[in-house]
């Protein structure tokens, strides 16, 4: 790779062996983790217990309790919900990421009728998952929301609640650099609002307050409830984010718009708002693993997500003292569903160039 005049760029770092003390680094770090490596192997797999009907079992080798994960792992993926209709929230589950990998998907928004036949999906989607998940219909039995939780509980909140912050966060990132005082203010207020109080104080607004603030006989369920908590909540992270990314526009593409006789919408839609989102992408993606991260503060309000099935996993007495292992089962489906977002981030940012000059 040259730079100016001809003359090779080097590369920052250089390589783990290039000189004495890199080498010396190097190596003490491979060895490193090789003992950790051998440490963790036999922890797992040496001393694991693969077959046991206790916790005082698996405490006599001193490894990893395989048996327990064994004989829990439906509970802390799929919650409360009934044993026998799990294939259900399990169907949804695979149905929600497959609408949610397709939407990120720019293999389908770079073909002619990509966004209508993505939108054709959703509105398939969409009716599909409710009727799984709640039944009542064609013969499928009706389960309470009540009993919803583990993975699909988490996917649900994470993935709807970032949706209609999404949506709101452009419209509170526009009022917010608006000319209008009126609007200016009011989107500065909600945002400095909804950011200076902390999410599970909105939880249990959501949750226990939220009956005497409606009319007297209307209610909402509570998934409903901390769903749009979590919405309003981010949303106002995500306005921040937004606009710092419109303001990051030169005033010359607004002339340039007017100039082209493009209204204020028009401007805002194909000129302005792309740009802006295309730089604040790695902030917005931080914001969606914070909120898939914080789905888990819907415990305290006594929903059973991923983190709460991991904890009542243990509630039986056979099980009790075991906490390494949901918390290490549940932190690596937590690793997984992150690191998918970070690897598509990192992969759109180089596909969009940015950070390039």
């Amino acid at each position: 790779m040259k730079g100016i005049y001809g003359i090779p760029k080097k590369r920052f770092g250089g390589g783990i062996f290039d000189t004495p003390g890199n080498a010396l680094f190097s190596l003490i770090l491979l060895a490193l983790l090789v003992h950790w490596g051998m440490g963790v192997w036999d922890w797992t797999i040496t001393r694991g217990t693969w077959q046991a009907e206790t916790a005082e079992q698996c405490a006599r080798n001193g490894g990893f309790c395989w048996a327990f994960l064994r004989d829990r792992w439906r509970l802390i993926l799929f919650g409360p919900y009934p044993f026998q209709e799990q294939w259900r929230p399990a169907l949804a589950l695979v149905v929600c990421l497959a609408l949610l990998s397709a939407s990120v998907s720019t293999w389908i928004w770079g073909k002619a009728l990509g966004p209508r036949l993505l939108l054709f999906c959703w509105i398939l989607g969409v009716p599909l998952m409710a009727l799984l998940m709640i039944g009542g219909m064609l013969g499928i039995p009706r389960v309470p929301i009540r009993l919803w939780g583990g993975l699909p509980l988490t996917v649900m909140l994470a993935s709807v609640g970032v949706s209609l912050a999404f949506l709101l966060a452009i419209a509170l990132a526009l009022g917010r650099v608006s000319k209008m005082p009126v609007l200016r203010w009011m989107a500065t207020g909600y945002i400095e609002f909804f950011r200076g109080v902390p999410l599970i104080a909105l939880l249990f607004l959501a949750a226990i307050l939220f009956p005497y603030f409606v009319p007297p006989g209307w209610s909402m369920d509570t998934l409903l409830r901390a769903q749009l908590a979590f919405a309003l909540f981010f949303a106002a992270y995500m306005a921040e984010a937004m606009r710092g990314g419109l303001q990051s526009i030169s005033p010359g593409q607004y002339d340039a718009a007017q100039a082209l006789g493009l209204s204020w919408w028009q401007t805002q839609r194909r000129i302005i708002l792309p740009q802006a989102l295309r730089k604040v992408i790695p902030s917005l993606v931080n914001i969606f693993i914070a909120a898939f991260k914080d789905t888990s503060l819907v415990v305290v309000i006594s929903m059973l997500d991923l983190l709460g099935a991991a904890n009542a996993s243990t509630a039986e007495a056979k099980w009790w003292g075991l906490y390494i292992e949901p918390y290490l089962f549940i932190a690596l489906i937590y690793l997984i569903f992150c690191s998918a977002m970070s690897a598509y981030s990192r992969g759109l940012e180089r596909r969009l160039g940015i950070g390039e000059r």
